[in-house]
């Protein structure tokens, strides 16, 4: 690799007049002069004053992980400490860096994005398993040698597998809670100064007091016996209360922890941004145990340690969301109590009647928005003018025209073509393509409202889509279609029906590389643990929302994902009880001409016609409320039902009598 002397030669070569003679996304080390596409960021000084203050701390090796310290996939700019030492911006990597070389981490969604966005001080390494990790620095480091990492931005797991690996190696692992990156980083965004809100008493059924008692009963009944639950993810805590902050982007959240025991629940934000109001709703002047004491956020770590050192008391902690900082302060063993999750995430994941009713509405009102994109780009594509980015923000002008929008849900994917193939793309001013008939064209987008958070994925195609990529999307479709329609026992883990989502595909040995689905919050994160189809997922029950989501990613050329959120409702069978099913509360009607209703089943073809019945019979009314009678045509001309009759997405319209039935003549829009 070259060094960070790279800099040195590029202007030397700007000097003496060398020009580079072609421009490209990606950056390229192997040449001289290395060329840097303008969306590389230059990391040099960063490295340089990061490696001054390892050398005090003797460390050989400094761990830079991609979250912060509630271990969240959404995190702050403040957070983004891989984002600043890297230039890297994706949401999943992990950075290594030694006093010689420098090594980010991360999976197949985002090799492109880090070879466009990193310089020649950056290797890559295709692969995000702690063992692929721990074999580099094994390599790297000397026996004996020592690697340090911030225990808040690890997981119990991630500490357990970098030490285990490392100790065999006679290479250790230093906690060192000062993050080295902070003071490296001089202009690191501050905390928002936004006070934290509490949600209005119309989406609300449980009160905090009643989710309080509720968790305070699951202690009573734990045969462990805890003495207190400490919450640490932050949608944990903002359920619990029932507030909402501004601290991550697209998420309602806010920096805290919770301690809550059985006569105390100890509350940890940043003090300077609790109103008066909010502090009369948390009963925050009383002492009672229905009183929330305010606490300092960053008092959590020393409050804990103070805690557990008192006896007969137990902590209980969800591992999937307790950082190691914590988790490494609650001694002995015996003063721990551990799940995979804590009893706040398995409650929220189960909505109420409330929950259940507005998050239904909130995806009524979103699907408004998405019928206006597509009716939009349906017209102004022909035309020529619009890209990626325009579409991205014309979507999201019309969320933000619905009833309580909160604004998107995450950043916009709107990609067409070889864009498509990169499943987590989002356009740029740098990189936005203009959108053409000629190409496919994928847009994940979602929205939060003050009632719900919306997540949803329709991949068009505005000209004659080869034959290829519609056998590819309507193997996507017939996936969707196959997990919608099952009918499984309650408890079933998603996990056990996930190959559902793939069986089409794989018949022809086409796949996809990423989850099949991930659960949807009210007002909360748009992927929300711990309900989904992965095999850390708890077993569905009614009331629960996840996505359903299989695709398509052919390189270079094409994507495609179709992504509906459903609700576990019960259903009932001929003779078995306690059996449930899915209710698509998504309501977008797919592309037609994509679709080749010869590859489906009558039983898809019958799940199609009874999902596109529900669209009008929802959505209409809706659009009508709106005055929006263009979109509502729209609406109707594309959910027509299908008739079996060929190898096209052949529509039947309702006026059609049984002798033009019989003599085939019949709307098709292959």
């Amino acid at each position: 690799m070259l060094s960070c002397g790279w800099l040195v030669v590029l202007s030397l070569a700007a000097v003496a007049g060398i020009t580079i003679a072609y421009e490209r996304s990606e950056r390229n080390c192997s040449v001289f002069p290395p060329y840097m596409p303008s969306t590389a960021v230059n990391t040099t000084l960063r490295l340089q004053d990061l490696r001054e203050g390892m050398r005090p701390l003797s460390i050989a090796a400094y761990i830079i992980p991609g979250t912060d310290a509630h271990l969240s996939e959404y995190i702050a700019l403040r957070d983004n400490r891989l984002a600043f030492m890297s230039g890297f911006t994706g949401s999943a990597g992990t950075a290594v860096v030694t006093q010689t070389r420098a090594v980010l981490w991360t999976d197949s969604r985002y090799w492109v994005q880090a070879e466009r966005q990193m310089d020649c001080n950056w290797e890559l390494e295709k692969d995000v398993s702690i063992s692929s990790m721990a074999e580099w620095l094994i390599s790297e480091v000397p026996p004996g040698g020592v690697i340090g990492f911030d225990p808040f931005l690890f997981s119990l797991k991630s500490q357990e597998d970098f030490s285990i690996s490392l100790t065999s190696s006679n290479r250790s692992l230093k906690s060192i809670p000062d993050n080295l990156v902070d003071p490296v980083w001089t202009d690191r965004p501050p905390i928002p100064a936004d006070n934290l809100t509490r949600l209005p008493d119309r989406v609300i059924q449980r009160t905090w007091e009643m989710k309080v008692e509720h968790i305070r009963s699951q202690m009573r009944d734990n045969p462990y016996e805890p003495t207190a639950v400490l919450l640490s993810a932050l949608d944990e805590t903002a359920w619990l209360f029932n507030m909402r902050g501004n601290d991550i982007p697209y998420n309602p959240f806010f920096y805290s922890y919770t301690l809550l025991t059985m006569d105390e629940i100890r509350l940890y934000l940043h003090l300077d941004r609790v109103s008066e109001a909010l502090r009369v709703y948390l009963n925050a002047s009383c002492n009672q145990s229905l009183c929330v004491q305010l606490r300092s956020y960053d008092s959590v770590r020393e409050d804990l340690k103070t805690y557990v050192a008192k006896p007969g008391v137990k902590v209980w902690i969800g591992t999937e969301y307790t950082n190691y900082a914590l988790f490494e302060i609650i001694t002995p063993q015996d003063k721990l109590v551990t799940s995979s999750y804590s009893p706040v995430l398995t409650t929220k994941a189960v909505k109420d009647e409330t929950e259940q009713r507005i998050l239904r509405d909130a995806h009524l009102r979103d699907a408004v928005a998405v019928v206006q994109l597509l009716m939009w780009l349906e017209k102004a594509v022909p035309e020529g003018k619009e890209t990626e980015l325009t579409a991205a923000d014309y979507v999201n002008k019309c969320r933000s025209k619905q009833k309580d929008s909160r604004g998107p849900s995450f950043e916009t994917i709107s990609a067409s073509g070889p864009n498509a193939a990169l499943a987590h793309y989002s356009p740029t001013e740098e990189t936005s393509r203009k959108l053409s008939v000629d190409e496919m064209y994928l847009v994940d987008s979602g929205g939060q409202y003050l009632d719900g958070t919306t997540d949803i994925t329709r991949t068009v195609h505005w000209g004659t889509p080869t034959a290829m990529q519609k056998e590819a999307f309507t193997r996507v479709l017939m996936g969707n279609i196959e997990i919608s329609r099952t009918i499984f026992p309650s408890g079933t883990r998603g996990v056990n029906m996930e190959m559902l989502g793939r069986r089409a595909l794989w018949e022809v040995g086409l796949n996809y590389g990423h989850g099949t689905g991930h659960g949807v919050g009210n007002y909360f994160g748009v992927h929300e643990w711990p309900v989904g189809f992965q095999s850390n997922n708890i077993p569905f029950r009614a009331g629960m929302f996840t996505s359903i989501e299989p695709g398509y990613y052919k390189e270079n050329d094409f994507g495609i994902r179709i992504e509906d959120v459903v609700v576990i409702v019960p259903f009932q069978t001929k003779y078995g009880n306690n059996y449930m099913t899915f209710d698509t509360v998504s309501l977008v009607p797919y592309d037609r001409k994509l679709i080749d209703t010869s590859l489906l089943s009558s039983e898809q073809l019958h799940w199609l016609n009874t999902y596109y019945e529900t669209i009008r019979r929802l959505l209409g009314p809706e659009l009508d409320s709106q005055g929006l009678r263009q979109e509502k045509e729209w609406m109707l001309e594309n959910t027509q039902p299908f008739l079996d009759l060929g190898s096209s997405a052949t529509i039947c319209s309702s006026s059609l009598t049984l002798i033009t039935l019989t003599v085939t003549v019949f709307y098709s829009t292959a």
